[in-house]
């Protein structure tokens, strides 16, 4: 699996969404957190800026649902074009049907677990997923300090991965930066959110191309028997789904 480095717009300025995004060269997602006040203490944005946020770039949106009900709203996003629709598995209420739903959509799926939140529950449910994300803060605000247990879950999916009994991008959220990307990626993510570490740089694309250079220097030689997901952002289909 090739180093996916997804900036967060959560850390961008709003008002500037479009050229935000256009910052952020050589990116191979965009990360969109979704808040509702409800499952995380914070508010942030919902479908029709996706909507628009998609009109405006090439770059697959990759929206992080931190909402309740995920199972009433979650489509929505992938009917709006979002190449990867990630929920929660605190808040899903029927996490198959989920994924299904939302390949049906023409999107990816997501699982995300809070740091606090066993693996061992989830490993069952994982096959039906393409991506998974461990959260390495606790969901609802950027700029929070990296929680270096959480990698053990990270270690662990990628054990899982290398022996075939899952098929899902790893990817780790919160806290990400020069010297924690390292640390994430020798642990076995594939994919890294960075939010502060990218739009709190003047140079957006370099601070991109930096992360991904730690990244692939301190990543273990990959024997994963497949890449769960395209990472230039193919639908499962194999259609381009953004853009």
């Amino acid at each position: 699996m090739t180093v996916l480095i997804a900036p967060s717009i959560l850390s961008a300025d709003f008002a500037r969404l479009a050229d935000e995004a256009a910052a952020v060269r050589g990116a191979d997602w965009l990360h969109v957190d979704v808040m509702d006040n409800h499952f995380v203490p914070n508010l942030t944005l919902g479908l029709p800026v996706v909507q628009s946020l998609h009109a405006a770039t090439d770059i697959p949106l990759d929206c992080h649902l931190m909402i309740d009900d995920p199972d009433r709203w979650a489509v929505g996003y992938a009917e709006a074009g979002a190449y990867n629709v990630t929920v929660h598995a605190e808040a899903v209420r029927d996490p198959v049907t989920m994924a299904v739903d939302l390949r049906a959509a023409g999107a990816t799926a997501g699982l995300s677990l809070k740091p606090d939140t066993e693996l061992d529950d989830w490993v069952d449910v994982l096959p039906s997923y393409d991506t998974l994300l461990v959260m390495t803060v606790e969901p609802g605000f950027g700029g929070q300090e990296f929680l270096a247990h959480t990698l053990d879950k990270v270690r662990r999916a990628r054990r899982m991965v290398q022996t075939g009994h899952l098929r899902v991008v790893v990817q780790v959220d919160g806290g990400i930066n020069a010297d924690t990307v390292v640390q994430a990626a020798e642990a076995g993510a594939d994919c890294f959110v960075a939010g502060s570490a990218v739009y709190g740089s003047p140079d957006r694309a370099a601070a991109v191309a930096d992360l991904r250079r730690r990244a692939e220097a301190a990543r273990p030689v990959s024997d994963d028997p497949a890449d769960a997901v395209d990472p230039s952002g193919g639908s499962p289909d194999g259609d381009a789904s953004a853009g």
